[in-house]
């Protein structure tokens, strides 16, 4: 029976005890750690996650600007991911995956950061502050050609070396176009002076392709305009202003009416000619995405820690360390101590195994006691091993001695050879021969190479035949001979083996049982199985014998005198002969009232052609 451990003495209890004091040492001081050294370096992170937002913002917005499509934006998505250490993803607005910096496969968060529109844009700006309304590096069809950038290029240089001439600093300017824009100080005479000589109105025309941009823009904004009850008076009520931030905002005419004083129809201008560079500008750039932001695994650290929070970090895991290696130390002592014992008691010969002491109730003391348990039932098997091999000798030496002491007193013509002599010796060969058999029949059982036949078999009919085989060795000895069986008891069994084990119960109850005495076969159905029971009353067996009668050679004869018969092999092969079969053999008995034995089987069905 297996032995209850007590819960507190278990092994497991035991090193979830040290794992779980471990942790909280663990946890505590690095909870004590992060709460005194990172509350600044988080209020650090956040600004700098948020000034690398607007950045990501802006540089895809940027790419949207100058792209028509998103087809070559992963390549600048993993740029974006490498150095802010972000997980950037792109999709579309019906959430279809554009891009992604992360694993595919990777759930995107639960929200977009922000919609990626060049169109409509609050985020850029080239000095940083926020504007509103369509991102300055959409030119779309207001791009220069290579040949109008020279030209302009040509007038702006002449235009510096103008405003030089005149002692002023001017600086010279790329919009995304391509158009250069001179900026010359103001506020002095002398630069009033020189900007009025040097402007001569020559790089603020527009180029060829700027005027059909316009003239376009145009086209798509007088709708508009005309159902706001706009006037439309003027060759050309759409104008740029170079040097402004969004040189074709339609600037001249928003400030006619802003100049008149009307506010509100200055509001609707701006509203008809943002709606127009919008048609005329979304052919130019990237449809609209949602952008997807999340925590990279690539994400740098952005601060260091202080000399004094580094000594609290080495001085917290060098104490958590140490008390780790202790109490470590101590439970491996108290674990290894028995299974070192248990190990050089392994490691002695076979015939120096000796018992372990048991020094502790958990897991390693049982493993103890079960060494212990094992080492005490190879000593009864080897000595159980020298017996068998003694009686062996001793079952095989008796007929041998008498054929052999026979055979020198007819050599010596001492005896005649008589027909009772031959018959004598006819008797020990047999004696000889089933001993062998015998043998033969255990040492296939153990090595699990006896075979069986099986075939549906009517207990009734098996008795019968048994009892049939036994009825002259019976009716010499005088003992009744009798069968009872139920017609329902039906076995899936070899009957050869069969009657072969209840031939050994048979025999072995006529030499226990005196004259005038009664053997029973029985046979019955006890639900799933078929019980098959061979009853005498005879002698009986004694409580202390009952426990051995199947072990090997074994008889109550303490002298293992043979005036009884056997060789002590029937029972044992009876026992394995039912465990072929999926079965067991039990004995049971009183002292003077007779034995029992019991062969328990699995029951079967009849055939199918049983009538």
């Amino acid at each position: 029976m297996r032995r209850r451990i007590p819960l507190r003495k278990r092994l497991l209890v035991r090193l979830l005890s040290v794992s779980a004091l471990i942790a909280v040492c663990s946890v505590a001081a690095t909870a004590w750690l992060a709460v005194t050294t990172t509350t600044s370096a988080l209020k650090e992170e956040q600004g700098q996650d948020l000034a690398a937002d607007n950045s990501i913002l802006a540089r895809l917005s940027g790419y949207a600007a100058t792209h028509s499509d998103w087809t070559d934006v992963r390549r600048t998505v993993r740029e974006l991911a490498a150095e802010t250490g972000r997980r950037i993803a792109l999709t579309t607005t019906d959430r279809t995956l554009v891009a992604d910096s992360a694993p595919h496969g990777t759930p995107l968060p639960p929200r977009p950061a922000a919609s990626v529109d060049p169109l409509r844009t609050d985020t850029y700006s080239e000095t940083g502050a926020q504007l509103s309304g369509i991102d300055p590096r959409v030119v779309g069809p207001y791009r220069l050609p290579a040949k109008e950038r020279a030209r302009l290029d040509t007038l702006a240089a002449r235009r510096k070396q103008c405003y030089e001439r005149y002692g002023l600093q001017s600086t010279l300017v790329r919009t995304a176009s391509g158009r250069p824009v001179v900026d010359a100080p103001d506020g002095t005479e002398t630069a009033g002076y020189g900007a009025t000589v040097c402007e001569d109105g020559r790089l603020n025309t527009p180029t060829p392709t700027e005027q059909k941009a316009l003239d376009d823009l145009s086209d798509l904004a007088r709708p508009c305009l005309d159902r706001a009850g706009l006037d439309l008076s003027g060759p050309l009520f759409l104008t740029f202003d170079p040097s402004g931030k969004d040189p074709f905002a339609g600037g001249y005419l928003i400030a006619k009416y802003a100049r008149a004083g009307d506010k509100a129809t200055a509001r609707a201008a701006r509203r008809c000619i943002l709606t127009a560079r919008r048609t005329q500008l979304e052919p130019y750039v990237a449809p609209v995405a949602e952008l997807f932001l999340g925590i990279g695994d690539q994400n740098p650290s952005r601060f260091d820690m202080s000399p004094a929070n580094k000594a609290k970090v080495i001085g917290a895991a060098g104490l958590v360390l140490a008390v780790t290696v202790a109490v470590t130390a101590v439970v491996a002592i108290r674990l290894v101590r028995p299974l070192r014992a248990l190990t050089e008691a392994a490691q002695q010969p076979p015939e120096l195994h000796a018992r372990v002491p048991v020094t502790t109730r958990d897991e390693t003391g049982i493993l103890a006691e079960a060494f212990n348990d094992l080492a005490e039932r190879r000593q009864r098997l080897e000595a159980q091993r020298k017996a068998m091999v003694s009686d062996i000798a001793h079952e095989l030496r008796s007929p041998l001695t008498n054929i052999r002491g026979w055979l020198e007193v007819v050599r010596d013509g001492v005896v005649e050879p008589d027909p009772p002599l031959l018959d004598s010796l006819h008797e020990e060969a047999l004696v000889l021969q089933r001993i062998i058999d015998d043998l033969q029949d255990l040492a296939a059982a153990d090595a699990g190479t006896l075979r069986v036949h099986r075939e549906p078999l009517r207990a009734g009919d098996l008795l019968d035949q048994v009892a049939a085989a036994h009825r002259v060795a019976a009716d010499a000895a005088g003992v009744a001979l009798r069968t009872e069986a139920d017609d329902s008891a039906w076995l899936d069994a070899d009957p050869v083996r069969m009657r072969q084990a209840l031939g050994n119960l048979v025999s072995n109850a006529l030499r226990h049982t005196p004259a005038d005495g009664t053997v029973t076969l029985a046979a019955r159905r006890d639900g799933p199985d078929a019980v098959l029971t061979v009853t005498d009353t005879g002698t009986g067996i004694a409580p202390e014998d009952l426990p051995h009668v199947f072990d090997r050679f074994w008889r109550p004869e303490k002298s293992r005198s043979r005036r009884t018969g056997g060789s002590g092999l029937g029972l044992p092969i009876v026992r394995h002969l039912v465990a072929a079969h999926g079965g067991t053999a039990e004995a049971a008995s009183e002292p003077g009232e007779g034995a029992v034995f019991a062969l328990r089987l699995p029951v079967a069905g009849p055939p199918a052609d049983d009538t």
